[in-house]
């Protein structure tokens, strides 16, 4: 009886259930939206660790007043704080003849002792001087070091003009790079959703006829496939987030320097940034769908 039962269970016609090609028409358009979120959100986060490396290399620029063995305390103070007025400096740091010694010693190690060479410390006092953003450039710098170059307590003015540039030049083509490589993943991301959805949609063009032929309006028509393009994208944008953090978390890891230029904060921006695009491109992807798709009539459905 048993084996009877067995080969007729078997035997039996299948019944075929149609929600699971819908099923996965919508699966592998919301997989298809997070990957290309995923790629957009992974050149968010790049250029939001480039401003954040290029502001630290500006902070550090600079120049370095090296004072005459006489100066005294008072005349450096005086000079810090014509300094500290002049809109153009950031921050200025002072480090005393025995503290550069120290810096120096640690520098070339043990085995150089200067001052058993010397038998007095060579170094004079100095003042590490930090221009801001808006002045980290060669001709501003050279312009603020020349009154400050000829006054009789400073001993020498140490500048890196050319690296300045160099450095402003690697800065300026990796930001437009950036910008290129962003406003062409945003173009093509766009294409490629609008392509998902499109097919999508296409996959029910002859229910949006049907309704057609029943009286019911375009607007009452395109409302579940704009809420449903809405929900899409919200739930692509979730997955590509839960993506992109599992992938920060481990550069954070195994490279600690990316804490340096990339905050969680700014990764929780990129991502809620991530889902309201995968929602708005999805609706006006899911528009555009619709209304081509109302337009048709019955043969040209089958184009």
């Amino acid at each position: 009886m048993v084996v009877i039962l067995w080969r007729f269970y078997f035997n039996m016609p299948k019944k075929r259930f149609h929600h699971i090609p819908m099923f996965s028409t919508r699966a592998t358009a919301t997989v298809s939206v997070a990957l290309v979120l995923v790629i957009l959100g992974i050149a968010s986060l790049v250029g939001i660790a480039a401003h954040g490396l290029t502001q630290s290399v500006r902070d550090n620029m600079g120049f370095v007043v090296i004072f005459n063995e006489g100066v005294t305390a008072g005349e450096i103070s005086d000079i810090t704080d014509r300094l500290k007025k002049d809109n153009a400096v950031s921050s200025t740091t002072y480090s005393s003849p025995e503290e550069i010694l120290d810096r120096w010693q640690k520098m070339v190690g043990e085995d150089e002792d200067i001052m058993s060479l010397a038998g007095v410390n060579p170094f004079t006092p100095e003042l590490d001087v930090k221009v801001s953003e808006r002045y980290a450039c060669a001709d501003s710098i050279e312009m603020l070091v020349a009154p400050i170059s000829l006054m009789p307590q400073v001993s020498d003015v140490k500048i890196n003009a050319q690296m300045i540039d160099s450095v402003n030049s690697t800065l300026h083509s990796v930001s437009l790079t950036l910008v290129g490589i962003a406003v062409a993943l945003l173009v093509v991301s766009f294409v490629l959703i609008f392509n998902t959805v499109r097919l999508s949609v296409y996959s029910k063009r002859f229910l949006i006829n049907t309704m057609q032929l029943v009286g019911a309006t375009p607007g009452f028509i395109r409302r579940p496939f704009l809420r449903e393009s809405i929900v899409n994208g919200a739930v692509a944008g979730i997955l590509a987030s839960c993506m992109v953090a599992v992938m920060l978390y481990y550069c954070r890891m195994f490279a600690p320097s990316v804490k340096a230029v990339l905050e969680w904060g700014d990764a929780v921006t990129v991502m809620a940034g991530m889902v309201v695009t995968g929602m708005l491109i999805c609706l006006v992807a899911a528009v555009f769908a619709c209304n081509r798709y109302l337009s048709l009539s019955y043969d040209e459905l089958y184009k």
